[in-house]
């Protein structure tokens, strides 16, 4: 019997745990027993070759907790987290059925694309103000350009810290980057920042469900308004700098080079060939470190939360 045939024969969501209650789901997923390695691979191995549905949940179900962080870093969206997880989750049994242990990674390293396709795409679908966001390069200006905003923002002159458009020199760097044309990083911009909802109501569910029409006020000035804004602030420049200080040398000047510099000309910072030029390394290993010192920075900034 095929892998993929014997995942069909039971409706996949019974391997998942309930929905219904958000926070005792994920009370409950961070309860479910970790795999060992070698339980993994085994487990692995009897999905693959004989089908065996049981191990597909064990490794599902010691997997979740993967797709809840995971989900947490697309609050920002306005999307439902729960919807999140269950996108994430429907990632999670891909991998699952894909997986294969010979190739000598864990389940989670592998996992984790096939979660964020979904997580993607699903927003992709739901948030209607990205519609711009048709090509694999849009795809990855929607998904970067607001942590590269914060970026932009942790590195400017002090002063200058508080403006929210992108400069022109800001604008060119992101779209050589992300391979996109300067103006549909602006579109873009505009797009997240002008946000997209309806003006009434979009049914009538309840008297306690009201559209933006019914409170069209100024909420700068709002006090609880005013200090989240004032911390987040904080985290965007102070926060930066302290998970900057947390890197080693080698890798604190690629991230610098690579996201923080600004050359007279705009043209940015030093390339991934530069500096693997540079350090007698490959441009593959740069990115490497790239990608460990951005991960070492998010864990820093989580703790300083």
């Amino acid at each position: 019997m095929s892998t993929s045939t014997a995942l069909s024969l039971r409706d996949p969501w019974s391997l998942v745990p309930s929905l219904g209650n958000l926070d005792a789901y994920i009370s409950a997923v961070n309860r479910m027993p970790m795999l060992t390695a070698a339980e993994e691979a085994d487990l692995a191995r009897r999905l693959r070759q004989n089908g065996d549905i049981e191990a597909a949940g064990r490794l599902v179900l010691s997997h979740l907790r993967l797709v809840v962080s995971l989900s947490r870093q697309y609050l920002g969206y306005g999307l439902p987290q729960g919807d999140l997880i269950q996108e994430g989750n429907v990632g999670l049994m891909k991998a699952v059925r894909r997986f294969d242990p010979e190739q000598g990674v864990r389940l989670v390293s592998y996992a984790i694309h096939w979660i964020k396709a979904e997580i993607h795409e699903y927003i992709l679908r739901n948030w209607r103000m990205v519609k711009v966001a048709t090509t694999k390069a849009q795809r990855k200006l929607f998904f970067n350009l607001r942590s590269m905003k914060q970026v932009f923002k942790a590195g400017a002159a002090e002063g200058d810290t508080h403006r929210s458009a992108l400069t022109a020199a800001e604008i060119a760097i992101v779209a050589r980057e992300l391979n996109v044309k300067p103006e549909e990083v602006t579109e873009m911009e505009t797009r997240m920042a002008g946000g997209d909802v309806a003006l009434e109501p979009p049914g009538d569910d309840g008297e306690d469900e009201f559209a933006p029409i019914a409170y069209l006020a100024d909420e700068r000035q709002e006090p609880t308004h005013t200090i989240e804004a004032r911390q987040r602030d904080l985290m965007a420049g102070e926060g930066i700098l302290r998970a900057l200080d947390s890197l080693d040398a080698r890798s604190r000047r690629i991230v610098e080079e690579r996201w923080l510099k600004v050359n007279d000309d705009s043209s940015g910072g030093m390339t991934l060939h530069d500096l693997a030029a540079e350090y007698g390394v490959s441009a593959e290993r740069i990115r490497q470190i790239e990608v460990a010192a951005m991960k070492k920075m998010r864990k820093s900034l989580e703790v300083a939360a």
